[in-house]
C-alpha cells in the first residue's frame, strides 16, 4: 500500500512475473497487467477490504458499456496471441471474456456480476501460467519441426508394403 491507502499496481495480483522466462516482452506483459488492474481492481470499495474496477462501471451502462469493456479485455487476449500463449490458453481467456460480457448484460445483476467475476485478472493469470509453464507446451504446435514453411503442419504417411 502506498501513502494514499490505495495498493501499488505491483502488489495487484499474486502472480510474480520473476517466472516469466526473459525472452518475453516484458513492457507488453506491464501493459496486459495494467489494463487488468485498471479493469478489475483499480478501485477500493469504502468500507470493506474488496476492489472493483472499471468493468463493473462501464457495465452500468447498458449494453453499450458491457462491450466497450468487453473490447477493452479483448487487449489482452491480442496481446497473449501476440507473446505465442497457447491455443487453449486464448480459447480459455475468450471464454472468460464471453462469459463477463454476457453475464454483464443482464439487468442489475449483471453490475455485480463484473465486479465478481474479474475477467481480466484470471485471463492474466491464464497468460503468465502458460508463459512459465515449461513442462508441457499445452496448446502449443507440438514441434516447430513439424510445420512447413507455408505455416501448415506436414504429416507423414507411411505407405503400407506389399
Amino acid at each position: 500500500m502506498n501513502s494514499n491507502g490505495e495498493a501499488d499496481l505491483s502488489d495487484a495480483f499474486d502472480d510474480s512475473l520473476e517466472n516469466v522466462p526473459k525472452s518475453v516482452d516484458r513492457a507488453a506483459l506491464e501493459r496486459m497487467q495494467t489494463v487488468a488492474y485498471v479493469l478489475d481492481d483499480s478501485i477500493r470499495v469504502p468500507g470493506m477490504d474488496y476492489r472493483v474496477g472499471l468493468d463493473p462501471l462501464l457495465g452500468s451502462i447498458p449494453v453499450v458499456g458491457d462491450i466497450a469493456s468487453g473490447a477493452f479485455s479483448l487487449y489482452i487476449v491480442l496481446e497473449s496471441a501476440r507473446l505465442g500463449v497457447g491455443y487453449t490458453t486464448l480459447v480459455a481467456m475468450i471464454a472468460n471474456v464471453s462469459l463477463d460480457v454476457a453475464g454483464g448484460m443482464i439487468p442489475y445483476a449483471g453490475t455485480v456480476f463484473d465486479a465478481v467475476w474479474k475477467a481480466n485478472k484470471r485471463n492474466l493469470e491464464l497468460v503468465i501460467e502458460d508463459l512459465t509453464d515449461d513442462d508441457s507446451n499445452s496448446g502449443h504446435a507440438e514441434d516447430e519441426s513439424s510445420e512447413s514453411e507455408s505455416g501448415g503442419v506436414e504429416i507423414e504417411v507411411e505407405t503400407p508394403s506389399a
